[in-house]
This record gives C-alpha cells, sequence and structure tokens, in this order.
C-alpha cells in the first residue's frame, strides 16, 4: 500500500533530549498504526526528510526545541510557518527539516504534501549524552500516543 502519511522523527540522541524525535519514532514503530501510515528516523538529514514527504499526503514531523524553562511542553504548530530557506552553505547537516519543507515545495510542487504538521517537545537538556530527561520521556510518550490517535482512522458516522 502506498504511503499517505509519513511520520518523520528529527534529531540526534546523542545530545540528549535532542534525542526526542527518534525516540517518538521508535514509540510509533510499535503500535498498530493503519495502513498508508509509515514511521522514519530521519536523525540531523534535512535531506530525508524532503525525500520521505515527496508524493505523500499529509506529513508530521517530531523534534526537540531549545529550552525555555517549560521542559516537555508540547507544541504542534502548521509546517508553513516553520519552513525556512536554506542557508547558502556547502555543509549539508545546515539544512535541516525546516528547508526540507521550503525546498521540498519548490523542487516537487504539487508531489509534496500540503498538511505539514511539526510537533516540537521543548527540551530539558541539549548537551552531549543518552537518554532523555524525564519530563521529555513522559512528554514523548504522550506525543506518541497522540499522535497515534491522530492519524487512527476515524469511525463512519451513521447519516
Amino acid at each position: 500500500m502506498a504511503v499517505r502519511t509519513a511520520i518523520i522523527g528529527c534529531g540526534n540522541p546523542n545530545r540528549s533530549d535532542d534525542g526526542l524525535g527518534p525516540a517518538v519514532a521508535a514509540r510509533l514503530r510499535d503500535v498498530n498504526l493503519p495502513p498508508g501510515v509509515a514511521v522514519f528516523d530521519a536523525g540531523t538529514d534535512g535531506m530525508a526528510v524532503m525525500y520521505q514527504a515527496r508524493g505523500v499526503e499529509r506529513l508530521i514531523i517530531v523534534d526537540a526545541k531549545v529550552p525555555e524553562g517549560n521542559p516537555g511542553a508540547i507544541y504542534r504548530v502548521p509546517g508553513d510557518i516553520l519552513q525556512a530557506p536554506p542557508q547558502h552553505s556547502l555543509n549539508l547537516h545546515d539544512f535541516r527539516w525546516e528547508n526540507a519543507l521550503y525546498a521540498g515545495r519548490m523542487i516537487y510542487g504539487a508531489a509534496f504534501p500540503g498538511d505539514v504538521s511539526v510537533f516540537l517537545v521543548e527540551a530539558e537538556s541539549l548537551a552531549l549524552g543518552l537518554g532523555l530527561s524525564p519530563a521529555v520521556e513522559a512528554a514523548a510518550n504522550r506525543l506518541a500516543e497522540q499522535i497515534a490517535s491522530l492519524v487512527a482512522p476515524k469511525p463512519a458516522t451513521a447519516s
């Protein structure tokens, strides 16, 4: 079956809470998601986000955001608000998912999803290290449940 919804976890698990995206992706792989929903771990590869998003109807991106005093807070933002042109750089690590949203629309046009949601979880720490902080770990669990519910088939309504 063709992928209609792509869920992409972004981040670096070697930077403490920055591993939030891959952690949520791992949790969602353990859930019985409906046909047509695929889960990917893009790590820090913005190009992978762009390639995985091509041809799907709906895109959900999950990443950590910089600490601002409320670790574990979950924010849902429409992708078109966060998309940004890539910086002029020869380093592909500088090409992030925000740039992938912008470039994907420019390159693929109608073959790039119009329905894009970004879930950001506020980090407690982005220092080198393995594992999520307790607040972000709890948020990862809540967010995986929220996304699974979001992509679940809706019950048919009686007419």
